[in-house]
């Protein structure tokens, strides 16, 4: 999540088996330079950036959280590159707290499927919360990403090609998109 930032997650997935291989606990990342966690993930957008910021976590891990990754919503989001999205993803998967990880994937496709009007990320986390239980949330965030890169994908959806568009808008080619009266 911490390298998934102006990258596809595809390539973030390419890189990750290295970095996780030389840095196999929050010590054993420390013990790594900067320089050493670039050369590992220089493919990624934003690669110095990024590298600086695993360094400072890992080190963050050890020296204030014991080596343990924190589990509120907070410690996650005051680590060095870990935002509000990255905070939700871990605390539903690590933790099984009921988030809403609202990605780019998700954000599209709440508009396209009328879900939220997608004026802000922040805006469509909301409104999916206010539509769905929370006991939903984890899996069905999921869910929807996996039906975007599959059916629905950012270029390859005209309203006639997923399912899910040609059954909410059977006459339009293109979706409409949901605006605030």
């Amino acid at each position: 999540m911490l390298l998934s930032a102006q990258c596809t997650d595809k390539k973030v997935n390419e890189v990750t088996p290295a970095l996780f291989a030389a840095g196999p606990t929050p010590s054993a990342m420390a013990a790594l330079t900067e320089a050493e966690i670039y050369e590992h993930i220089r493919q990624l957008g934003l690669a110095k950036t990024k590298a600086r910021n695993v360094h400072k976590l890992a080190h963050l891990l050890i020296t204030v959280h014991g080596g343990k990754v924190p589990s509120s919503f907070e410690e996650l989001e005051a680590l060095p590159g870990v935002g509000h999205k990255t905070a939700s993803v871990v605390m539903a998967q690590a933790f099984g707290v009921p988030a809403f990880p609202v990605d780019t994937h998700i954000h599209r496709l709440a508009q396209r499927w009328g879900l939220s009007n997608g004026d802000s990320v922040e805006r469509t986390e909301k409104d999916l919360k206010s539509l769905f239980p929370p006991k939903s949330w984890n899996k069905l965030h999921l869910q929807i990403i996996f039906y975007g890169r599959e059916h629905c994908t950012a270029r390859g959806c005209d309203g006639t090609v997923c399912p899910m568009c040609r059954e909410l808008y059977p006459k339009r080619r293109q979706p409409v998109i949901w605006r605030r009266p």
